[in-house]
């Protein structure tokens, strides 16, 4: 079951069989989609971090698939669908941390739950975006925060907004300590994980943890 047939609600039977026969004729190849994310630090007026406000686009193929079988629903609407999907989107990924790992200094970062989420149709894209907050808020001065967010079987590629090939402006954000210094470090997979991952066909998955060695690091180093 791909990515996003894990998301969706029961309810979705019919955009649940669509997706099914898209993933089957899809690439053999690992991965089959992207999601293109932009990610916002959020800090307290103490300078404590407090959590990672995420932008999730989803690519434009699946993005398409999904708001046409959203639309064929009898009975509900586009954004009635959005708002059950968004809850689904939730609730599946707060079962696998939000595909998210933090860190300050090397130590992982606890997650709290996501509380505050949306879904819905942006530049004709599946747009997820929330509110990822820490269980705990240490101070950003003097310290080294990186963050990673991937698919950990690698179905999807999960990539920074990018413009000329470069992270955007808007790929790594933090406005309240415009001393600190953003980057986004790309990954750097060992060839052997790129062929284990060429040779993956659509229903297979990899060794755990397959999607860590291709996902790019957001760096934050304040001084």
């Amino acid at each position: 079951m791909t990515f996003f047939l894990r998301w969706l609600a029961p309810r979705w039977g019919g955009l649940i069989g669509a997706l099914s026969l898209l993933a089957s004729a899809s690439a053999m190849a690992h991965p089959h989609g992207w999601i293109d994310i932009s990610v916002r630090v959020l800090t307290d007026d103490e300078g404590r971090v407090t959590g990672l406000h995420q932008t999730w686009q989803m690519d434009p193929f699946y993005s398409l698939v999904v708001f046409d079988e959203l639309q064929r629903v009898e009975g509900a609407t586009l954004d009635e669908g959005l708002d059950q999907l968004g809850g689904e989107i939730r609730n599946n990924l707060a079962s696998q941390g939000y595909f998210t790992e933090v860190r300050v200094d090397g130590e992982p970062l606890p997650l709290n739950e996501v509380s505050e989420y949306t879904a819905m149709r942006r530049d004709n894209r599946l747009t997820f975006i929330f509110i990822l907050p820490f269980a705990s808020t240490p101070a950003l001065s003097g310290s080294t925060l990186t963050y990673q967010v991937y698919d950990p079987t690698y179905y999807l590629e999960v990539v920074h907004e990018a413009e000329d090939d470069a992270p955007s402006d808007n790929a790594l954000v933090l406005r309240a300590m415009p001393e600190c210094e953003l980057t986004v470090l790309p990954a750097d997979p060992d060839p052997e994980k790129v062929m284990e991952a060429s040779l993956l066909d659509a229903d297979e998955s990899g060794e755990p943890e397959l999607g860590r060695y291709f996902a790019e690091t957001g760096q934050v180093v304040c001084p």
